[in-house]
């Protein structure tokens, strides 16, 4: 285990409305259905593109009748932020997963990384790092139910890992480089757990080659949650948000306007999805981490209000192949607050796993270059 500056510690990132300033175009969305092995067949996973993509012209008739497209159909204009919700949504019986996919600007695909936000945020929190992303990588990210927008009927089943699961199976050739931040950072530990209790494998299964673990929730012993430690958290729930909502923000809003974002936040994910992280969280120290078999990154701020980076480091000492980096002045939401760094620390992460890829091909190493 090694160990660096930074900072970043995991936890929750809200989303913000869309009464925000100058919001990101949400990149151009098809339906797909939800892969044969998927936990909910209810709940379809739909796929974006940054692409831009043909717009079918309208009918000359005055009253235009919609046709459905075929399968090879182009992508459908969407607008900017909005979706197209299924039937099960409104009930309550399957929130959707969202997938967006930001191709390679230009130059050849060397890898494909899926980035998975955390409770109360969206696919936006990793904006900052797209703009910095490492060369060569197709990126994938993701919309959660759990995001501070969507539907609140996520919570009412137990388990939430399902709901990454169909991410992980939407993402075409594998997940590639998993990079989850906070809550997502518990469930996707949850799921591996979960998959080699049952016998089965995950990493080849999802496709997974390395974890990005970012402000990861993790204790080693039951004893370590003390009454005092955990009734910290329902007041330190807001902060949490509002922090979230002024990096994001890039500190242009009132303070006022911003607590009264964060308290809207707070109502959307409510006490059932409150509960939902806290039961993840405890559940923490039954974790097997030791089963997981391809290499992890853990990246934390040294300035989290939500999450101390000590758990990081317990985190990274019980895997079997993990490196530690902590970012110093910055907090929760790093990837946000030093997207630069934060993607040095990935791009040198995602090139380690391309060296051990070449060395583990004998014809791929260099003349006089041992085995591994």
């Amino acid at each position: 285990m090694s160990s660096a500056t930074g900072t970043a510690t995991g936890a929750v990132a809200p989303a913000l409305p869309d009464t925000l300033p100058a919001p990101r175009e949400r990149p151009e969305a098809v339906a797909t259905t939800a892969p044969p092995e998927t936990p909910t067949a209810s709940a379809p996973v739909r796929q974006t593109t940054t692409a831009t993509a043909p717009v079918r012209p309208k009918p000359a008739t005055a009253a235009p009748v919609r046709q459905e497209p075929p399968a090879t159909a182009p992508v459908r204009s969407a607008r900017p932020r909005t979706a197209v919700v299924p039937r099960g949504f409104a009930t309550g019986t399957g929130p959707p997963v969202e997938l967006h996919r930001h191709p390679v600007a230009g130059g050849p695909v060397t890898g494909r990384m899926l980035l998975l936000h955390g409770l109360g945020n969206s696919a936006t929190v990793w904006d900052a790092f797209l703009a910095h992303r490492p060369a060569g990588q197709e990126l994938w990210t993701a919309d959660l139910p759990w995001r501070g927008a969507g539907d609140g009927g996520w919570h009412r089943a137990p388990d939430a890992t399902r709901w990454l699961a169909e991410a992980l199976d939407g993402v075409p050739g594998g997940a590639g480089t998993v990079v989850a931040h906070s809550f997502s950072a518990l469930q996707t530990l949850a799921l591996l757990d979960r998959e080699l209790d049952a016998g089965r494998d995950p990493f080849e299964r999802y496709g997974i080659e390395g974890l990005v673990l970012v402000s990861p929730f993790y204790r080693r012993t039951a004893e370590e949650f003390d009454w005092d430690s955990m009734t910290r958290y329902p007041a330190e729930f807001e902060r949490i948000m509002e922090e979230g909502i002024r990096v994001h923000s890039g500190g242009r809003l009132d303070p006022e306007i911003q607590l009264s974002m964060a308290r809207r936040v707070c109502d959307r994910i409510g006490p059932y999805g409150w509960l939902r992280f806290v039961d993840s969280y405890l559940r923490t120290p039954w974790l097997r981490p030791g089963r997981i078999r391809v290499p992890v990154a853990v990246v934390c701020g040294a300035l989290d209000i939500a999450v101390d980076p000590a758990e990081g480091r317990d985190l990274t000492a019980d895997l079997p192949d993990a490196y530690i980096r902590v970012l110093t002045d910055c907090g929760h939401f790093l990837m946000t607050e030093r997207p630069a760094e934060f993607s040095s620390v990935v791009g040198d992460f995602v090139m380690s796993l391309s060296s051990r890829a070449r060395s583990q091909r004998p014809g791929d190493r260099a003349p006089g270059e041992p085995a591994p």
